[in-house]
């Protein structure tokens, strides 16, 4: 009794405290897209410092939008609450209401596209604009991706039975850390391109 006694003092149950392998593997695909964006965000620099770059206001829809996904992040977050806590309808109309939320987003993002090209600046004109279309439509990409993840959320929440299971809790917790990755995502790369701009 006192060697095993022992034994579990050398050796800990690590068990409740290990990571689980999808949420790791999420993670480490969060580590490539921030080495993508370095990667993008670094060029634009090099490039802006090597002349031949038109100057011009950002859309204003991105300043919109951004006020779209952050509260889309609150409302998603939101449904993961009441999910834990049992209460059905309150986490079934939050995760509609962080699509709709989602969707408009994207459509902002097109709409801002929409902006620029009204401005003279186009996807393969000067630099300064292609960086700008290629970043952000990259980070759309992503969004799209996310969206998806709470279309089967939302499938879960009205097709399944309401129950709660470590299994099930998982899978809506990886949506919500994916999409507040690209949430937090944006607002790097605004906050970037406005101090480019400065």
């Amino acid at each position: 009794m006192r060697e095993e006694r022992l034994e579990k003092v050398i050796t800990p149950d690590f068990g409740r405290n290990k990571i689980p392998a999808k949420k790791f593997a999420l993670y480490v695909s969060f580590a490539s897209v921030v080495m993508l964006f370095s990667g993008l965000t670094s060029a634009f620099i090099v490039r802006q410092a090597a002349g031949n770059w038109l100057e011009f206001p950002l859309p204003s829809l991105f300043y919109t939008s951004t006020i779209i996904i952050v509260a889309s992040s609150i409302t998603l977050q939101a449904s993961f609450y009441s999910f834990k806590k049992g209460m059905k309808i309150p986490y079934q109309a939050l995760l509609v209401i962080t699509l709709f939320l989602g969707l408009t987003f994207t459509v902002m993002q097109y709409q801002a596209w929409l902006e620029m090209t009204a401005m003279g600046v186009h996807l393969t004109g000067n630099p300064s604009g292609s960086f700008v279309y290629v970043i952000s439509g990259i980070h759309a990409a992503h969004v799209l991706g996310g969206i998806g993840a709470i279309l089967v959320a939302i499938g879960h929440a009205f097709i399944l039975p309401f129950f709660r299971n470590p299994k099930r809790k998982l899978r809506f917790e990886m949506t919500l850390i994916y999409w507040h990755f690209v949430g937090f995502l944006w607002i790097y790369l605004l906050v970037f391109f406005i101090l480019q701009q400065s």
